[in-house]
């Protein structure tokens, strides 16, 4: 990139970065107030850092009564008219991904579930990748992309190659899980640097998922967790060596990362986003504010402030 673009206009390094994952833990938002306020994200300046809607299998009936409660929020300037308006109200259906813990056995009747939205991906949890594979190309609609998660322990060693060996010959991501509630849910370095690496050696797309809504890695001066930051993992992207990977994980320079981010070209940009595709996250004012502490994006206004 040759410097980054003005104010109020998202870098290509942060398009469709963010799932909106407001109703799920820590931050918990209610169903019927996580629709309007993605919509005012949907509307916003940064509408194009904003990914879909996530949500449980199990809630996609609060989701619908919420759409239908609720009128379209109109533009913001420079942003997206009517997006995320509830169909057939002459917009845009509300954009959602589907996230699915319980697996394959979820996946027809949410599916079904979900056809009143616009459909912007599944996300699968699995002990059992080949499996995962078999249900999603028997039952998941050919235009709807999709993520497979296991759990981490299964994501160690021989068994991680065995797993993306599998998923880098089907048609779907990876998912990875960052963080959680406990500090054990925080991945080290070299952990997550063996998926990245894996992943870039592979050329599998994957999307990352809790604990990253802050820039750079840290730690939590309330719970004392190791969070990464989403640049840290932007920039360990492009790596397939373990080692350079840690190295872009532990930096806690935020200066530093920002450096490396504007000196990145428009064909590392794009190795980076085809690799890491996304990331979900329960607020999307933090990570943008994060941005724009750094230097790496200014906004006409604040970002939507939610509420936590």
């Amino acid at each position: 990139m040759n410097g980054l673009p003005p104010g109020g206009v998202i870098p290509e390094l942060f398009h469709g970065l963010f799932d909106d994952a407001a109703v799920f833990p820590p931050g918990n938002l209610p169903v019927a107030e996580a629709v309007p306020a993605h919509r005012v994200h949907r509307a916003a300046w940064y509408a194009e850092a904003v990914g879909p809607l996530l949500c449980g299998a199990g809630r996609l009936g609060e989701l619908a009564a919420a759409v239908a409660a609720g009128p379209a929020v109109t533009a913001a300037a420079g942003g997206s008219a009517g997006a995320g308006g509830p169909a057939g109200a002459g917009v845009a259906p509300l954009r959602v991904g589907l996230v699915l813990p319980g697996g394959s056995a979820e996946l027809a009747g949410a599916l079904a579930a979900a056809a009143p939205f616009g459909l912007a991906g599944v996300e699968l949890a699995t002990r059992d990748a080949a499996e995962a594979v078999a249900a999603l190309d028997r039952l998941l609609p050919p235009d709807v992309p999709a993520a497979v998660e296991l759990p981490r322990e299964l994501l160690r060693g021989d068994d991680l190659d065995a797993v993306l060996d599998v998923l880098v010959d089907s048609p779907y991501r990876a998912k990875f899980r960052t963080g959680g509630l406990v500090a054990e849910a925080f991945p080290d370095e070299a952990e997550l640097a063996a998926f990245l690496t894996g992943c870039a050696q592979r050329g599998l797309p994957y999307k990352c998922t809790a604990g990253l809504h802050n820039a750079v890695r840290h730690t939590d001066p309330e719970t004392g967790f190791e969070h990464h930051g989403f640049l840290n993992v932007l920039l360990a992207a492009q790596e397939t060596d373990p080692a350079a990977a840690v190295a872009v994980l532990a930096e806690r320079d935020g200066e530093a990362l920002a450096k490396a981010v504007h000196a990145l070209t428009d064909r590392q940009v794009t190795v980076i986003r085809n690799s890491f595709t996304a990331f979900g996250t329960c607020s999307i004012a933090e990570p943008l504010g994060d941005l724009a502490a750094l230097g790496l994006l200014s906004s006409p206004t604040p970002p939507h402030q939610e509420d936590r």
